[in-house]
């Protein structure tokens, strides 16, 4: 038996998911990536220099077959999973009338099924082993919603996560297991348009003028990670901007 521990993280060929993969390898976990493509799982292992306790699973997470197999996977090649960080996300800023049946239907396959698939599996295969941890990216602008940046979706379905994450703590803490969010602000990654109009932008949305990095979430996903305590918590990581209004 591989005594490593195993960590699934999804949306993991770029960005937060990338970096947060990319870290629990450094510390000599197993991670089994998920992203929509192979292709771009190829592109992304391969900028990390292609370890070889990194396995790929490409597919769809809003499709509850994707997480059965990334969990069948992941025990077949490491026998049992530790971590889930549910990374993948779709993110549209645009005014409420703007948004096409296609963005409502990508944001809740994604946002919504995407965290609730992975997180059945984990839940079963966790609470038989005895413990374990769900982590949920979600998003600050679900906890204070701001009219410099009208998304509604995201609101909508990242707030979803923030009480799911307290609803699935509370119903697996005899268990071992537990469950706890991050809420991003603004994050350096390539999801965000280039330009320095745009990041000027984006530093009027924190109260300390700042954006952040993907280590920033980093840092924060592995300390939940690594408590035998924290379950229920959503840990903001924006600058301030749910502190309240400035």
């Amino acid at each position: 038996m591989d005594a490593k521990k195993t960590a699934i993280v999804t949306g993991a060929s770029s960005g937060l998911g990338l970096a947060i993969a990319e870290a629990y390898l450094k510390m000599g976990y197993n991670v089994v990536g998920n992203a929509r493509t192979a292709e771009r799982l190829r592109e992304a292992a391969a900028s990390i220099g292609n370890p070889e306790n990194f396995l790929l699973v490409e597919g769809d997470i809003g499709k509850p077959e994707t997480a059965r197999t990334l969990f069948a996977r992941a025990i077949e090649a490491f026998e049992k999973v530790d971590i889930l960080v549910a990374n993948a996300g779709v993110f549209i800023a645009k005014p409420v009338g703007d948004f096409t049946e296609e963005d409502v239907e990508s944001i809740l396959d994604t946002n919504l099924k995407g965290f609730f698939y992975p997180a059945q599996e984990a839940a079963k295969h966790m609470s038989a082993n005895g413990s374990g941890h769900i982590i949920a990216i979600t998003a600050c602008i679900a906890m204070q919603p701001n009219v410099k940046l009208p998304c509604l979706l995201t609101a909508m379905t990242k707030g979803g996560l923030n009480h799911a994450v307290k609803g699935l703590a509370l119903e697996l803490g005899s268990s071992g297991v537990q469950v706890n969010g991050v809420a991003p602000g603004i994050i350096d990654t390539p999801i965000l348009p280039r330009g320095e109009e745009n990041w000027a932008f984006f530093r009027t949305l924190a109260p300390n003028g700042k954006t952040g990095v993907p280590q920033d979430i980093v840092d924060a996903v592995l300390y939940l990670t690594g408590s035998d305590y924290v379950t229920g918590s959503i840990m903001t990581v924006d600058g301030g901007s749910t502190a309240g209004t400035w």
